[in-house]
């Protein structure tokens, strides 16, 4: 992500200790620290929670598509698109 090299790593803790002084500077790393450790901590929560939830949306997906194919299926089989008209009889069909 950052490019930091020796030589920049070097004058960003020369200037931090001129500017903090050797008493703060300890107390300012250790601060520091933390706050990077904790955001890095909520990063990787974050990334974990995102690839759970996209990968339970990918499962229920491919869980649901299956039985909906299969009733599609025997929904086709089942009804005749051509079917053949009941032939009329004349007789008035009765009423209860």
């Amino acid at each position: 992500m950052f490019e930091v090299g020796f030589t920049e790593l070097l004058l960003v803790s020369v200037v931090a200790l001129l500017v903090l002084g050797p008493e703060r500077l300890p107390v300012a790393a250790r601060t520091l620290g933390r706050g990077l450790g904790q955001a890095k901590r909520a990063m990787r929560m974050l990334r974990d929670q995102v690839e759970r939830e996209l990968d339970a949306e990918a499962v229920g997906k491919e869980l649901d598509a299956a039985p909906l194919r299969q009733l599609e299926q025997e929904l086709r089989r089942g009804i005749n698109l051509q079917a053949q008209p009941q032939p009329a009889t004349g007789k008035p069909e009765a009423t209860t």
